[in-house]
């Protein structure tokens, strides 16, 4: 059987990965290189610790506060678009106490099962990236903050998490080479992470050499279908017989439901990093910058920060306020880095795909009889992409899946 996959982020290629496994002929399409979706310029986590879902109550009254400033961690453009105010609708319903206890439990089962399947990963291609086992900080400055922090570690704990809560002389006793202001800190013990270009480069490498097609920088005109299936895509490159489809596209995923007549509720993200290389001080373990919405990884004598939810669209502008913001907040944090100054126009971005609940689309859709969606996770792509190939395989294949799919299904705001 052909399997077409549109979207060669992550979750495409870890999904092709999955497929190729069982036997499945796999071609992957992407409208861009590689090395230009939101996978490749991310921070690489693989996170257990983020076992709760993006819309909870607390997000919207601190978003509230934040969403029209331009340099504040999350911020939306104004504009008048249908699509921005039906999801904006769907996720303040959703943020709520008693839908973030229904997701958490299926938000925890996928982001641990994607871990273990990373690690295996790993064994089976330990020539092609390497996994960094070493734990993920929560650093906080507020004792309000650090309230907050240590009840979610119980939380983690409850789900079968390993974490570490640490005074602020203990942080810095773990993270020997640098100065760390901070009140407090949670390790979380089972994080780990790669370096996220290096990740994809080697899964690429590794599934050309398994057979698996790749149509780059080909952008899918139009969709034929007949009788509720979809027989064929109409490409930049010619014709693509198509007889079963996942579309893996990421931020991109609503604009091409609607070429199949679907509302698929999804709004692109903006996040952005910046890298630093040979540094002459090196932190050990990647952290969050809780208060602040900053995140960093480290590997050897390479850094990369980011952080910010922009909710813009795709618009290309990078502004400088939201680069300025993410090194300020470093600098606070690791005031001995002397990290060079940012540079906006140097600024990695990418689009997260979000949706109005936190949880990511996974699995078939009932309009059409060879139609998946994998795609939605938010700033969980590297964390969740290895679960959701393999759960996409399982569930193409007609197989029991590792997971109940259905917090995840396509059609849950239909």
């Amino acid at each position: 059987m052909n399997i077409t996959i549109i979207g060669g982020g992550i979750i495409g290629l870890c999904t092709a990965y999955y497929l190729r496994r069982e036997g499945y002929e796999v071609t992957v399409v992407d409208r861009h290189e590689l090395k230009d979706g939101c996978s490749f310029g991310n921070m690489g986590y693989i996170s257990p610790s983020h076992f709760v879902p993006l819309a909870t109550p607390g997000i919207i009254r601190q978003g509230l506060k934040w969403m029209m400033d331009s340099s504040s961690p999350f911020y939306i453009k104004p504009r008048l678009n249908m699509d921005l105010i039906r999801w904006g609708l769907l996720f303040s319903k959703n943020a709520t106490a008693a839908n973030v206890k229904k997701a958490v439990p299926a938000l925890n089962g996928l982001l641990q099962l994607s871990r273990e399947l990373m690690v295996d990963l790993e064994r089976q291609m330990p020539e092609a990236f390497s996994l960094h086992q070493q734990g993920c900080w929560m650093l906080y400055k507020q004792e309000k903050t650090g309230h907050h922090e240590k009840e979610l570690s119980e939380q983690a704990n409850a789900l079968g998490l390993r974490t570490r809560i640490c005074t602020a002389a203990e942080v810095q006793a773990l993270e020997p080479e640098v100065e760390v202001d901070v009140l407090g800190g949670v390790l979380y013990e089972d994080d780990c992470h790669v370096q996220p270009g290096q990740l994809m480069q080697g899964l690429y490498k590794q599934l050309l050499q398994q057979g698996v097609k790749f149509w780059l920088n080909t952008d899918v005109l139009s969709v034929e279908t007949r009788q509720g299936t979809i027989t064929r895509l109409m490409t930049s490159k010619g014709e693509l017989p198509c007889e079963q489809l996942v579309v893996a596209n990421g931020s991109w995923m609503g604009l091409f439901a609607k070429k199949l007549g679907l509302k698929l509720a999804m709004q692109p993200g903006k996040g952005y990093s910046m890298e630093f290389t040979d540094l002459s001080k090196n932190l050990k373990r990647p952290s969050i910058l809780v208060d602040d919405r900053v995140a960093t990884t480290p590997v050897g004598s390479w850094l990369r920060i980011g952080g910010t939810m922009e909710l813009s669209g795709h618009s290309e502008k990078v502004l400088p306020r939201r680069v300025e913001a993410i090194a300020r907040a470093f600098a606070r944090y690791y005031p001995g880095m002397n990290l060079p100054a940012a540079d906006p126009s140097r600024a990695w971005y990418g689009y997260r795909p979000v949706t109005p609940d936190g949880l990511p689309y996974i699995g078939a859709h009932s309009r059409y009889s060879n139609l998946y969606f994998a795609g939605g996770h938010a700033m969980l792509g590297v964390s969740a992409a290895t679960g959701t190939g393999l759960l996409i395989t399982q569930l193409l294949g007609g197989k029991k899946s590792s997971l109940p799919v259905e917090a995840f299904s396509p059609e849950r705001f239909s």
